[in-house]
């Protein structure tokens, strides 16, 4: 199943969208947003499958042209974003690069991000000055359900309800200073991007497997390509993820949980999906970084193609980089 948010109040309006991202129906009559839906998955999940597959068979009486409505991000406000750093080769490379000690650690790195605001694809990401090291990440991201403190492996799975494709936006001058505090994250983490579509687990079939994503995450600046990234390298799955999160508290349903930056160890052939790593890679291999960060009026564009096929899973999340907006 897939599901969107049209524009429409603070929370947006749900809508089920065709396979082909084609066309869609309104879903009010079911649960009035996404939020709403994750909140009573269970009673509503069964009347959302009906009214996709109606969708799917052209037989859904209020289907309309998907290119009508504009849309917001899946969640445009979400109770918790977490996000983690599943993909060990970007951890090492960046150690790598900076001459770093890798951090050792068998469970995930995970920070807490702001929720309060997912920006959609289409919408200027406003940043303070272009002097903060403006960058993009590509990530992954699963929703979950409501999950216990100290959920197993198994309840952890149980729990994911949708998938998501996200850009973390980051502001790498703010965060080399920042990281030395040993807190959290705040002006190097503003708020991030969604695309416009999340999808069920059970829409995948095998290329969702132990709990990683089988696809290729296509990354451009401007009309350059710059990564297009095998997604199922994970070191720790989702499921590990959400256990870690609920180690000593529960999670709400709606629930954003991120992968961190998708990486692979073949780099010099499939690229990176964030300017960061772009140069570290050149630093290790060339002696010094030559790609710069992000200017106001610049582009970025991000996709996820399952094997074999050409319609972008999540949708086209696209992005313009802007000055901060007038007061």
């Amino acid at each position: 199943m897939k599901l969107a948010s049209r524009r429409s109040g603070r929370d947006g309006a749900l809508l089920v969208v065709s396979r082909d991202l084609q066309t869609f129906a309104e879903a009010r009559h079911i649960a009035p947003t996404l939020q709403a839906a994750l909140d009573d998955w269970d009673s509503v999940a069964p009347a959302l499958e009906e009214l996709y597959g109606q969708l799917n068979a052209g037989k859904a009486p209020s289907a309309a042209p998907l290119h009508t409505v504009q849309l917001d991000a899946p969640l445009p406000r979400a109770w918790q974003w977490l996000d983690g750093s599943a993909y060990a080769q970007h951890a090492v490379l960046m150690a790598k690069a900076f001459g770093r000690a890798p951090i050792e650690s068998s469970a995930p790195l995970m920070y807490q991000g702001m929720s309060h605001r997912f920006l959609a694809t289409g919408d200027p990401v406003p940043f303070p000055d272009e002097a903060g090291g403006i960058d993009f990440e590509g990530e992954l991201a699963v929703i979950t359900g409501e999950v216990p403190m100290g959920a197993d492996a198994a309840t952890a799975r149980k729990a994911i309800r949708l998938l998501a494709q996200v850009n973390d936006w980051s502001l790498r001058v703010a965060a080399a200073s920042e990281v030395r505090t040993g807190f959290g994250w705040i002006h190097a983490k503003p708020a991030c991007s969604a695309a416009p579509i999340v999808v069920t687990p059970q829409e995948l079939g095998s290329r969702w497997s132990n709990c990683r994503l089988h696809a290729v995450l296509e990354v451009r600046r401007g009309e350059d390509v710059v990564g297009c990234v095998p997604t199922d390298g994970m070191s720790h799955g989702f499921d590990d993820l959400i256990v870690h999160a609920a180690r000593t508290r529960m999670l709400c349903a709606g629930t954003v949980i991120g992968s961190g930056t998708v990486s692979s160890k073949a780099y010099r052939e499939v690229g990176s999906c964030c300017i960061s790593e772009c140069q570290a890679v050149e630093m290790v291999h060339d002696g010094g970084a030559a790609t710069p960060f992000l200017r106001y009026g610049e582009s970025v564009r991000m996709r996820v193609f399952l094997p074999g096929e050409s319609t972008p899973l999540f949708g086209s999340l696209e992005s313009i980089v802007a000055p901060p907006v007038a007061r």
